[in-house]
């Protein structure tokens, strides 16, 4: 057994608590790996207030991380010791219907993202005897973590850890909300409704896809001036006043697309850019609220007569595998803003601090770096 500290939940709804747990080695098909970086992305922070059910606690939080190989278990095929790695917070075995048929963000494997545990139903953590759960699959909160060859992926030597930790998550499914859950094209008009740290990326992938008009929403002006230099060409605080400017730029028909990545979403927001969309017209929704919520006050004869769309959206609808490389290579080629998306670092000691930030509006996104 190894030691590592790692910040966990030991109850739910709770506080991040940072405690040491005794890690066991990797097994058939598993990998240790010693995290560099974390990013605080909103859906931890879900499993924080309950919004998002968890199968057991202690739970260790972090899906979006970057680190290196320090172990290999036995069979392991696709990593050796001293690989950099980022995290893939939806695993991919390759083998499933769902991987056959090219959607590997659907793996079958998710099924164990939120119990916490293993492919093979077991855990590698534990605190004071007990069996300890990480968030997706791998927790990236912690400093140290056994993972499943199916949840990482290699990235370049040449890219930080702390890029490479959003792009395993929050970059990469803002872009592809915008590259495939609403297919942007050239000369669209495009409404993304919150601009944290997925909606950011939503913006960037609107404008890079060549929409004519990225219109950002959020109350937060600093994170409304934040879109204006990702891409975004009008921003605003309100829906009801960025739709009325989607109707004023296409003569009275709305947007082509809406992208919600508001953080914690309800059936109210959905409704909103449904309202802003024009006929054909598709609503993305990116952004997960509460769990138990049901329901969507849209009006079904605008939904079938005008052929509107509600598309929900998971890792950008992209594989993730290949995703995380080719948007770092994006960004080395400088055609993908990634270094700017960091507003603030934390130590794991300052997470509690972190998500309060983010809940203040003062956070595209905030990063954990973990010391040794």
């Amino acid at each position: 057994m190894m030691k590592t500290h790692a910040a966990a939940l030991t109850k739910q709804p709770g506080r991040w608590e940072v405690i040491e747990v005794d890690l066991a080695p990797p097994q058939v098909g598993e990998v240790l790996v010693r995290f560099k970086a974390a990013g605080l992305c909103h859906s931890d922070e879900h499993a924080a207030t309950g919004d998002m059910p968890i199968g057991r606690t202690p739970f260790i939080g972090g899906h979006e991380g970057a680190g290196v190989v320090e172990e290999v278990g036995p069979g392991v095929t696709r990593f050796a010791v001293g690989d950099r790695v980022a995290t893939k917070f939806v695993p991919s075995c390759g083998f499933c219907a769902s991987c056959y048929a090219g959607n590997m963000n659907l793996c079958d494997l998710g099924m164990y993202a939120l119990a916490g545990c293993m492919p093979d139903g077991t855990y590698r953590a534990s605190y004071k005897g007990e069996d300890v759960a990480q968030m997706t699959m791998v927790g990236t909160f912690a400093q140290r973590a056994v993972a499943s060859e199916y949840s990482l992926v290699k990235i370049p030597d040449d890219v930080s850890y702390e890029v490479a930790a959003l792009v395993s998550c929050g970059v990469a499914t803002g872009w592809g909300s915008a590259e495939n859950g609403a297919q942007v094209t050239h000369g669209d008009t495009v409404i993304v409704m919150g601009v944290g740290g997925v909606g950011i990326n939503a913006v960037q992938g609107a404008a890079a896809r060549g929409a004519a008009c990225v219109i950002a929403v959020d109350p937060v002006e600093f994170k409304r001036e934040q879109a204006l230099l990702f891409g975004a060409t009008h921003a605003f605080a309100d829906i009801g006043d960025a739709a009325d400017f989607a109707r004023l730029v296409t003569n009275g028909q709305g947007a082509d697309s809406a992208i919600v990545c508001v953080g914690v979403t309800t059936g109210d927001h959905v409704a909103q850019a449904f309202s802003a969309i024009a006929k054909r017209s598709t609503v993305v929704v990116t952004g997960i609220g509460d769990s138990s919520a049901a329901g969507l006050p849209v009006n079904l004869w605008e939904l079938s007569m005008m052929e509107k769309r509600i598309q929900g959206v998971l890792f950008g609808m992209g594989n993730p595998g290949a995703e995380v490389p080719r948007l770092l290579e994006m960004y080395k080629a400088g055609r993908l803003r990634l270094d700017e998306l960091v507003t603030r670092r934390y130590s794991l000691g300052e997470i509690n601090t972190g998500y309060q930030d983010m809940y203040d509006g003062k956070n595209i996104r905030g990063v954990i770096v973990h010391e040794e």
